[in-house]
């Protein structure tokens, strides 16, 4: 994938960048595979909105993609490469042996017409997916199983590859893109490669507009508001925060402040991401 420039034809065009979606062999959906999905707006089952700025953006189906990779030893054949505006990523359309279709997520330099298969029999090349065991250390992987048979929950986004370090006992040692190191257990699932579309980090929105296309909605500074309304607001003028660190909107500590509670995985985690 590139990266294309727009003409500066507004100061909205002014900086924009895009995708030029080379890599897309498919324009329509295959039907069998899509979901209709529901906008939430950031809102919980009691209808309270539990994420801010979320709301609008572009109507979507979801795209049914198989995390899991079960599809034990039956090769199959990348049909298509698909644009999923659900994720960053791209999808590929796979035609397995048995006659079912699925969508996995395309790793870097997955073509139209490659087989690939799941299960101890598959090599070691893009697009298969093995146990963390039966994968040589230093190969990069993606689309990893915290638990077995769970489906895949991480480094799923574009352009993201974990790595195998090393293997201790009934777990492997993995380098997550962020830094951390963490031990997953040797039978559970990853995907071979990297993922795909991996300049879609340097795309520039350009402008707020195309930032509503995507369902995200403005966010106010608390340094505007009212007292009642952030720790950070009041005062004539400009004024500084005033207080021991910034707040969230609740008081809470922005900076700093741990959030992770009571995870049962947290053993797991030999090295922290973002320490030294």
């Amino acid at each position: 994938m590139a990266v294309k420039v727009y003409r500066p034809t507004s100061p909205g065009r002014r900086g924009m960048t895009g995708a030029t979606f080379e890599e897309i062999t498919k324009d329509k959906p295959e039907k069998s595979l899509l979901l209709p999905l529901k906008k939430r707006a950031g809102r919980n089952n009691q209808g309270r909105i539990t994420v801010r700025h979320h709301g609008g953006g572009a109507k979507r189906k979801l795209r049914i993609i198989d995390f899991k990779r079960d599809k034990v030893g039956v090769p199959g054949r990348v049909a298509a490469i698909e644009y999923d505006p659900n994720r960053s990523a791209r999808i590929a359309l796979i035609y397995y042996a048995d006659g079912e279709k699925r969508y996995i997520l395309a790793p870097l330099g997955l073509n139209v017409g490659t087989i690939i298969k799941s299960g101890s029999d598959a090599e070691i090349k893009p697009g298969n997916a093995l146990s963390l065991k039966l994968i040589p250390s230093g190969t990069q992987i993606h689309n990893i199983e915290l638990q077995k048979g769970k489906g895949a929950q991480l480094v799923r986004s574009a352009g993201m590859a974990a790595q195998i370090v090393a293997k201790e006992g009934d777990y492997a040692l993995i380098r997550l893109p962020s830094g951390e190191a963490r031990r997953i257990h040797s039978d559970c699932l990853a995907t071979i490669g990297q993922v795909g579309n991996v300049d879609h980090q340097g795309i520039k929105l350009g402008k707020a507009g195309r930032n509503r296309w995507l369902g995200w909605r403005p966010t106010v500074r608390g340094s505007v508001m009212s007292p009642r309304d952030h720790p950070h607001g009041g005062g004539e003028g400009r004024s500084p925060i005033g207080m021991p660190g910034p707040k969230t909107p609740w008081g809470k500590p922005a900076l700093g402040y741990k959030t992770r509670k009571h995870k049962t995985s947290d053993k797991m985690i030999v090295k922290r991401r973002g320490t030294k």
